[in-house]
Order: C-alpha cells, then structure tokens, then sequence
C-alpha cells in the first residue's frame, strides 16, 4: 500500500509542473503574437481632408507675393531755409499743380537779411555812380592838360620855324635859335608823356569802374540770393500730381533739408512685391506678372526690378503694369501678385501639399482604388508652383493622394476614411 501511494502523488507533481510549464509559454505566445499585431488603422472623415489626383500636361510655375501699389514718380519737398511752419493750406490726398502753395513758413531773420541786402546794392549803385562822375571829372581835366601842352608844342614849332629863317637871314644869333629848339623838343616830350598819362588814365577809369561793379554784382547777387530764401519760404508743389503726405504741423521748427511733403504722380503707379527668399532665385527681369487690385480684377506687367538684398525674409520685386490701372488704384492701396517663371512641358504634377518642398521626399497618403483605405507612399518632388508642385518619383497619373497636413497620423502607414 506504501509504493502505489509514493507513485501517485509524483504524478500530481509532474502534471502540475507541466501545466505550469504550459500557461508559461501560452502566454509568452499569446504575448509575442500580439506585439506582433499591427495598430489599427485610424478613421477620419472624408470631408476633412483635402485631396487631388495626379495629372500629366503642361504645369505652370508660379510665385505668388503680397505688396502694395507705389508712386514710380515722388517729389519729395524738402525745406530750403530754416523757419517756422505758420500755416498748412493743403491737406493730403489733394491734387495738387507745381504753383500750388503747401506751406507758409516765417523767419524774420531772413527778412531783415534780404532787406538789409537791397540797402547794400543801392549804396554800392550810388558809390559807382559816383566813382564815375569822380573818374570822368578826372579825365577831363588830364585831357585839358593834354591840350594845353599840345598847344604850347604847336606854338613852339611854328616859333622855332621862324627862328630858323630868320637865322638864315641873319636877323638873330645862333643861340636864339638853339633855345627854341630845346624848348620845342621839351614841349613835344611833355606832349608825349601827357599823351601815355591820358591813356594810362581811360585804362584805371576802366579798371576801377570794373571793380565798382564786380561790387555791384556781388551784392546784387545776394540780394537775390535773400531774396529766393525769402520766397522759398512759400512752399510749393513744384509738380503736378497728388499730395501724399504732409510730414510736419504747424508751429513746427525746420531746419534745412527737413522733409516737408512727399507729391506723387498718381497715374504712374507700379506693384511692390514681398516675395519669399526660398522663392525669388528663379525670378528674373522681363518675366510676366499679374496684379491683383482687389478692386476690379487684375492686371498684367512685366518684372523691372529685384532687390539685391533680403529684409525679413523676403526680397523685394517691382512689377510695371502693362495695362490701364482699374479705377480706384492709388498709392498705398495693397495688392496680390503673381509672378510666371516658366511654363514645364509633358510633367506630371499635383497640388501643392500642406507639408514639404520643392526637391524633397515626402511620405504623402495614396487613396488605394476602394476610395475608403490611403497607404502611405514615399514621394519625391521636383519644382513647385503657387498651387502646384511637380512629381518625380512615387506616384503614377490618376492616383489619389491626400494634400492636407497628416503630420498627427505619422505613426501610422494607413488610414481608413468614412
């Protein structure tokens, strides 16, 4: 009875061991096979997606910037004089002609220097008019002078001529003779000499007549110069157009060189476009544009201009207009621009997704042909547009793939949609 008893109970022992053994690696499979399982798949509402289908055919590359409409033509007044603003006649946004007058501004300083000025040029007219009266007096009396010696020099010749025949006869001495010979050789150098003194004295009349004046002139000229500061003091257009801007109020000081007023020609105006830098590599000059007013739909230009530097990230582009601005286009007004770089022929393409850039891979989601289940694939992309974006690699035409933003769905390579 002792031995069947002993061999029972180590059979318990050994099915109890076994059973345990066999929970243990049940539930190391059942374990295994579930990290095995894949996560379900995530169900999202077909509407809240956005999708397209892939196409081949002509694609359009396109960058797209905001800006605003500007003045090709701006006057910028700017003050010539220092001065006070006394009153403003203009306000802003009123056509303006080149004489209409903007600003008064007052200086008493320069008024008293202009009045000052003409007192200086009527006390130099009256000195040279003086000088002159003075230099011809002087004239007239050096040539009475002249005159004189001339006369006395004539009598001298003829006395010598009566000298010398009278010697011949033998009516008077040698020496009487030869002392109205010097005293007509002394009479005909005086002559000479009061000749030269009459012509030296015309060229300093001439001279000192010509300093007197270059005076005049001098002081004329600042009078003018006071003068002009004066009227300056008149703001004026100086163009035709709109006023734009009045930078100062009254009772305002200026200096000279202070900007007072920006005129513009309102006719003339061009698009200034913010263009993203990532963007603005392929732009060049000539390549059509088209602006939107958001007035009256838009209107096509060309490119004229591209700024050489990056401001905040952007680069700077000028569009002209080709056609007549629509009505109710002023400066300042904000506009939508397009600019076309290129027109790609036989590529396939679709619209630009939410996530990713040109020349890049992507993993986008493709709507397999049930419509009800997207895998997602790896796309690589080539050059972009405003709307669209060319396909290298990763999808064939008239797949489906979705173009919203599936960043939260990164963990998962399928989605179910309802």
């Amino acid at each position: 009875m002792d031995v069947p008893r002993q061999k029972g109970k180590r059979n318990r022992r050994l099915r109890r061991i076994f059973m345990i053994a066999g929970g243990i690696t049940a539930l190391a499979l059942v374990t295994f096979g579930v990290s095995r399982l894949k996560p379900a798949a995530p169900s999202l509402d077909r509407s809240t997606v956005w999708t397209d289908t892939v196409k081949r055919g002509q694609m359009l590359r396109q960058v797209r910037g905001l800006g605003t409409l500007v003045p090709e033509d701006v006057r910028v007044i700017a003050a010539s004089t220092q001065g006070r603003v006394e009153r403003i006649f203009v306000q802003p946004g009123t056509e303006v002609t080149a004489g209409t007058l903007l600003i008064e501004l007052s200086n008493p300083e320069l008024a008293q220097g202009a009045m000052d000025a003409e007192f200086q040029l009527r006390a130099a007219e009256a000195d040279t008019n003086n000088l002159r009266v003075r230099l011809e007096s002087d004239r007239m009396t050096q040539q009475a002078a002249t005159a004189s010696v001339q006369a006395e020099y004539q009598q001298a010749k003829l006395q010598l001529d009566a000298d010398e025949e009278l010697a011949r006869q033998g009516l008077i001495p040698a020496l009487s003779l030869k002392l109205s010979r010097v005293k007509t050789q002394d009479l005909a150098n005086r002559y000479r000499i009061e000749q030269q003194r009459l012509a030296t004295n015309s060229r300093a009349v001439q001279a000192q007549l010509a300093a007197q004046q270059a005076r005049v002139s001098q002081y004329r000229a600042l009078m003018e110069l006071r003068r002009s500061q004066v009227g300056t003091l008149g703001v004026r257009a100086g163009t035709n157009g709109v006023l734009q801007q009045m930078q100062v109020e009254v009772g305002q000081q200026v200096t000279p060189g202070t900007n007072l007023a920006r005129v513009v020609e309102p006719q003339n105006l061009k698009a200034e476009l913010k263009i993203a830098e990532t963007q603005a590599k392929d732009i060049q000059i000539g390549q059509q544009a088209s602006i939107d007013t958001r007035t009256s739909g838009t209107v096509p230009g060309h490119v004229t201009r591209i700024d050489p530097a990056v401001q905040a990230g952007t680069v700077t582009v000028d569009v002209a207009f080709d056609g007549a601005l629509p009505q109710g286009a002023r400066p300042d007004l904000s506009v939508d621009g397009t600019i076309e770089l290129e027109r790609l022929a036989n590529v396939l393409y679709v619209g630009r997704p939410a996530f990713g850039g040109a020349q890049s891979t992507v993993g986008m989601f493709k709507l397999e042909p049930d419509g009800t289940t997207a895998m997602r694939v790896q796309v690589r992309l080539g050059r972009s547009s405003v709307n669209t974006v060319e396909i290298l690699e990763g999808l064939r035409e008239g797949d489906q793939v979705i173009l919203s933003d599936t960043s939260q769905w990164d963990a998962y390579n399928r989605i179910q949609l309802k």
